[in-house]
C-alpha cells in the first residue's frame, strides 16, 4: 500500500494530510487566507477535490475557523466527535482553561479578547468513544479518542507509530519554548490518562497542531515528572 502523510499549516495550526488509497486532512485550521494551504496542495500534486474527510481532533477556534473555506474547496465531510459537535456546528467555540500560570493568563486574555463567531458547519460524521478505523480510506491508522483537552479530543495513531495529537502537546514558542504537554486543557488529569492510553498503544513521534513533531520520550518523562511531584 502507498501511503504518504504531509505537514500543511494553515494559520498557526498545523494541519496534516493522510495520503492512501483515499485523501483524509486532519483539522481544519486557524484564521487564514488559504494561500499556504494551496500552495502544499499544488506541490504535492492533490487536487483539493481528492479530500474526501476532515477528521477535527476538536472544535477549539484555531482548528476550525478556515474549516468552512477548506470544505468549500475540498467539498469534503466533516468529522468529529459528539462531544464537541456543538463548537463546529454553533460556530461558537469555548475556550480551554489553562493547566499553569502563564496558561491561566492566556485563558483569561483570550476569554477576553477572543469572541469567535465562526461559520456553523453542519458535521457530517459524528465519531463516538470507539473512534475510527481508517482502513476504509487505505490509511493504515485509526482515529483514538482521547479526552482531556476537551472532552471530544481525538488523536490520530498510524500503525507505524506516528501520532497527531491536535492540542494533547505543544511546540509553539508562544505556547511554550520546548515541547512537552500543553498549557491549556479542560481535565487536565483525564489528558495524563489519554496521554497513557497512547503510549501504550506504542506511539513513537508525536505531530502536535502547534509547532514542530517531536519524540514520545519528551512526554514519557513529562508525565513521570508530573507524577513524582505527586
Amino acid at each position: 500500500m502507498n501511503f504518504s502523510f504531509h505537514r500543511i499549516p494553515i494559520g498557526i495550526d498545523n494541519c496534516f494530510l493522510l495520503r492512501g488509497e483515499h485523501t483524509v486532512l486532519i483539522d481544519g485550521g486557524a484564521p487564514s487566507n488559504l494561500n499556504s494551504f494551496t500552495s502544499h496542495l499544488k506541490q504535492l500534486e492533490v487536487d483539493p477535490k481528492q479530500i474526501e474527510l476532515i477528521i477535527l481532533t476538536h472544535g477549539h477556534w484555531d482548528h476550525i475557523a478556515s474549516l468552512s473555506k477548506v470544505r468549500e474547496l475540498t467539498g469534503a465531510k466533516v468529522a468529529i466527535h459528539k462531544a464537541d459537535q456543538t463548537m463546529v456546528e454553533t460556530g461558537e467555540p469555548p475556550f480551554p482553561a489553562g493547566t499553569n500560570g502563564y496558561g491561566r493568563a492566556m485563558s483569561w486574555l483570550a476569554k477576553k479578547l477572543i469572541h469567535p463567531h465562526l461559520t456553523k458547519i453542519k458535521v457530517d460524521r459524528i465519531l463516538d468513544d470507539n473512534g475510527l478505523s481508517l482502513s476504509e480510506y487505505g490509511i493504515p491508522g485509526k482515529v483514538v479518542h482521547t479526552p482531556g483537552h476537551t472532552m471530544g479530543h481525538v488523536s490520530i495513531v498510524l500503525d507505524s507509530g506516528e501520532a497527531f495529537v491536535g492540542d494533547m502537546a505543544m511546540n509553539a514558542w508562544f505556547l511554550r519554548l520546548t515541547p512537552g504537554l500543553p498549557i491549556l486543557a479542560d481535565d487536565f488529569r483525564l489528558l495524563i490518562q489519554s496521554w497513557k492510553k497512547l503510549l501504550q498503544m506504542g506511539v513513537k513521534r508525536i505531530y502536535p497542531a502547534h509547532g514542530m513533531d517531536f519524540p514520545v520520550e519528551v512526554i514519557e518523562k513529562e508525565i513521570a515528572a508530573q507524577e513524582k511531584r505527586k
